[in-house]
């Protein structure tokens, strides 16, 4: 809906530095203030800065929640979200404030399937783990029993969420060999399900049963939060792993980390974490799991493509019309 065109630029505030390229284009467009040292800041920093500001580009490090929005100016109008995730942002909060919020859905559906690919593939084989012993300088030279992992090739995986990513990490899966199982609240129609080569499953407790490598990719809401709790991974297969690139709140960290201690499942992949930046040192202890640095996202590619929808968001806004991602009843 057309909100009328606003005369002067939008002032703006970006709480985190973004690549030189983006923040050059917005300081063209924009009146910007930029974190300059990139420190992560404070919610009484954020809301300081916003004074006489419309529109704030937060990112996933920033907690958004009903008592930071309550807290806001009347000026600001526009939350432009750098990033597809916005369960860091309290929605129904923002909506009762009137203020419009947006993300950046789609641009890191690649990147991400990639690094899902990676972990697929490092866990089974032990990658990191002969990485280390190279770097160590204990490794005494080739020998038939050592470092011995799983083939990837016949296995199974278990994708729980096919929405962009999950689908992209399906179509790199089917290429290594593997059988697809995969789980949304919506099936697929059957000519979806030919041309992918995947089989549906309904019911995530026998989705986890059945598969040998689980694979995380629903966002983060109410429902599945914990979605993968204690008694879950009991279901999983002794020599079974599961990855997670979506949101560490969506497994239950004490459970799985017990499972991992206990040698009840094989191993894990995690670029997420329940208490980001903080990692459990139990996690570091476990040679079983391969752990980064939230970095599915992180590419020249996705980071630059992400800033230029901030950017569009920003200026369809500024322009009097509805944001072409804006949050609608918590979908984009």
């Amino acid at each position: 809906m057309n909100q009328g065109k606003r005369s002067v630029k939008p002032n703006v505030l970006v709480t985190r530095k973004l690549l030189p390229a983006v923040e050059e284009r917005m300081a063209q467009l924009f009146n910007c203030d930029f974190n300059t040292d990139d420190h992560a800041m404070t919610q009484k920093e954020i809301i300081d800065g916003l004074a006489n500001k419309e529109v704030l580009v937060p990112t996933v490090t920033d907690t958004i929640d009903a008592d930071f929005i309550e807290c806001l100016p009347d000026s600001v109008k526009l939350i432009a979200n750098f990033g597809s995730g916005v369960n860091h942002i309290d929605l129904a909060a923002a909506k009762k404030r009137n203020i419009i919020v947006t993300n950046t859905p789609g641009v890191f559906t690649d990147d991400t399937a990639d690094l899902t690919m990676a972990l697929i593939l490092s866990v089974p084989r032990r990658l990191a783990e002969g990485e280390k012993l190279m770097r160590s300088g204990d490794w005494q030279g080739w020998d038939p029993s050592s470092m011995l992992g799983h083939r990837i090739s016949g296995k199974t995986l278990g994708i729980i969420g096919f929405g962009r990513i999950g689908e992209a990490v399906s179509r790199r899966a089917k290429a290594l060999g593997l059988s697809i199982l995969y789980n949304k609240r919506k099936r697929l129609p059957a000519s979806s399900e030919d041309e992918l080569g995947i089989s549906y499953e309904e019911d995530i407790d026998r989705l986890i049963a059945r598969s040998d490598i689980i694979s995380i990719h629903c966002p983060l809401t109410r429902e599945t939060d914990n979605l993968i709790n204690a008694d879950r991974i009991a279901l999983m297969r002794s020599n079974a792993y599961i990855i997670n690139t979506s949101r560490g709140e969506i497994i239950d960290e004490n459970a799985l980390i017990e499972a991992l201690e206990k040698e009840q499942i094989a191993g894990a992949g995690l670029d997420v974490y329940t208490h980001e930046p903080a990692v459990d040192k139990r996690l570091l202890a476990l040679a079983n799991v391969v752990l980064l640095p939230h970095m599915g996202s992180a590419t020249f590619e996705g980071r630059t493509a992400s800033g230029e929808r901030v950017i569009a968001n920003i200026r369809v806004w500024a322009d009097g019309h509805r944001p072409p991602d804006q949050i609608l009843d918590g979908l984009s």
